[in-house]
């Protein structure tokens, strides 16, 4: 299971969201480009940027830290937020990217994803946001009819790379229905499914590490409020598996 730490930027800074509320983020105080270094530092195979600001407003505002962060790291990058057009992909790419993460552009316009897909075969991953067991569209603020594991059974005839699940209300206590969740994704799905949101301590990386086929994780939050490190999620992922002595 592959750990992909996760770098979320908003006006320049390093935040992380509470529910998907753009309106108040949590804000760390280290840079974006310090994050990724750390990260680096500390083991990191790859790195999860996302632009906020331009998932809303569709704005360059972050492009320059973005860029930065790809240009300082000797990881891959992959690259999310906001990404609507196979130019804007392009773009990316041609920043050094070395995946795109695409949201509602791919929940919405098939055609677009199945040219982008067919453009950059391997390097494109589409987020499935839910809330409720529902797709959410537009920045968390628009709900489908779709759950989770339809959106996801219908992508991977489209030659996607692997999906991210988010839950957004797993800032509740309530984890058990995103790990269900996440675990028939796996089960039922041809493609990798990388969970995200999912970890607030070092035990949800061991639950998450036990589910057959689980392709990776991405974790914010935990590693910038300290509940846990990237080190000791490695050394988690890193554990030889064990089976129960029949007695």
């Amino acid at each position: 299971m592959i750990i992909y730490p996760n770098i979320e930027i908003q006006k320049g800074r390093c935040v992380n969201l509470h529910k998907g509320h753009m309106e108040d983020p949590i804000i760390y105080d280290m840079t974006p480009l310090a994050a990724a270094k750390k990260f680096v530092a500390e083991g990191a195979q790859v790195l999860h940027v996302v632009d906020l600001d331009n998932i809303m407003q569709g704005g360059h505002e972050n492009h320059d830290a973005v860029c930065e962060i790809i240009r300082s790291v000797n990881v891959p990058v992959q690259v999310g937020g906001g990404i609507r057009s196979l130019e804007g992909a392009n773009w990316w790419f041609e920043q050094g990217a070395e995946r795109v993460v695409i949201g509602t552009a791919a929940i919405e316009d098939r055609h677009f994803l199945h040219e982008l897909c067919t453009h950059h075969p391997g390097r494109v991953v589409v987020s499935i946001d839910a809330s409720h067991n529902k797709v959410m569209c537009h920045g968390w603020t628009k709900p489908t009819i779709y759950s989770p594991l339809e959106v996801g059974l219908d992508l991977q005839n489209h030659g996607v790379a692997a999906v991210i699940y988010t839950d957004i209300d797993l800032d509740s206590d309530h984890p058990e229905a995103t790990f269900a969740i996440t675990t028939q994704m796996v089960d039922r799905l041809d493609i990798p499914v990388i969970s995200s949101g999912a970890v607030k301590t070092l035990d949800d990386i061991s639950i998450l590490r036990m589910l057959p086929n689980i392709a990776g994780v991405v974790v914010g939050r935990a590693f910038m409020n300290g509940a846990t490190s990237l080190p000791e999620a490695l050394a988690v992922c890193q554990q030889p598996d064990t089976e129960a002595e029949f007695v």
